[in-house]
């Protein structure tokens, strides 16, 4: 979860800071929440934590419909999407992670063609936005005994990312990142960022007893490409006109605002568990190999 996201460039007065403090205030709460949360029932089993995974995966792909279609909310194509990612989501319960990518492709396929006059591409991209991290998280989970040990990585990577970001950028500030995409992201805050990930990875090793310099790599890599999808979500946003994709979280926007580096990092994670151990995907992202 992202408690930390930049604000959007925006002249204010003095007054205002009082209201900004609030607004953090509320967020880190929020993210708190977020976190103890998944944190619960990613620990409760594969169950509870794919319930989770599916809700967030369908309020995904309703804010992404929100977004690129012009609120259009729960159109035809959000019903094909939303049942492509639920089938997808048990099959991935079930143990059966491949037809659910098959699923999703299909899904994929069909909401391009219901979408062909108006944005068949960006339409279509919203159902492996939604879908693929889901399958990757699932699929992670699902590998007993380090499924658990998995997704707190994966997550503590993200979160590690985002804080130190946020709070190394503003106390440093420094040359822009990306300004055209996210004017407050800063050189230095991206350092800081992928540093506190490679931390955590480091950290991660020391409790397994994998190969600490792997995990601190791979904590890094993670943390690389979670701001990454950090700032594409921004500029897709922006392609839109969109400053939030909904506001179901206080102080947050939507659930697409809060784990766009989630999203990109699960699908990472998953891609590199695959080329390490495809049987072991859990063991394979904990160890190091």
């Amino acid at each position: 979860m992202d408690p930390f996201r930049d604000e959007p460039t925006v002249k204010t007065e003095p007054t205002s800071r009082p209201g900004l403090a609030s607004d953090l205030q509320s967020r880190i709460v929020a993210g708190l929440v977020l976190g103890a949360v998944t944190f619960a029932l990613a620990w409760a089993g594969l169950i509870p934590f794919g319930l989770l995974v599916a809700v967030v995966a369908l309020i995904i792909g309703w804010e992404w419909s929100k977004v690129t279609r012009a609120g259009a909310g729960t159109d035809l194509a959000f019903w094909v999407q939303s049942l492509a990612v639920g089938a997808a989501c048990v099959l991935a319960l079930s143990k059966l992670p491949v037809l659910g990518f098959a699923v999703l492709m299909i899904g994929t396929i069909l909401v391009g063609l219901i979408e062909w006059r108006g944005r068949p591409l960006v339409s279509a991209a919203g159902v492996l936005y939604s879908g693929w991290p889901a399958l990757a998280l699932l699929w992670l989970r699902g590998d007993e005994p380090w499924g658990f040990t998995a997704i707190l990585f994966l997550v503590a990577a993200v979160a590690a990312t985002d804080v130190a970001a946020f709070f190394v950028g503003r106390t440093l500030g420094g040359p822009k990142l990306a300004p055209s995409m996210s004017p407050n992201k800063t050189w230095s805050g991206f350092i800081g960022g992928i540093s506190a990930a490679a931390g955590a990875g480091a950290l991660c090793a020391h409790f397994t007893g994998g190969n600490v310099v792997t995990l601190a790599l791979t904590g890094l890599a993670l943390g690389i490409i979670a701001q990454g999808g950090d700032l594409m979500e921004s500029a897709l946003k922006r392609s839109f006109g969109v400053k939030d994709a909904s506001n179901l979280i206080p102080g947050h926007g939507g659930f697409m605002d809060r784990v766009d580096g989630l999203v990109a990092a699960a699908i990472a994670a998953a891609l590199l568990a695959s080329l390490i151990n495809p049987m072991h995907p859990a063991a394979a992202l904990v160890l190091g190999g």
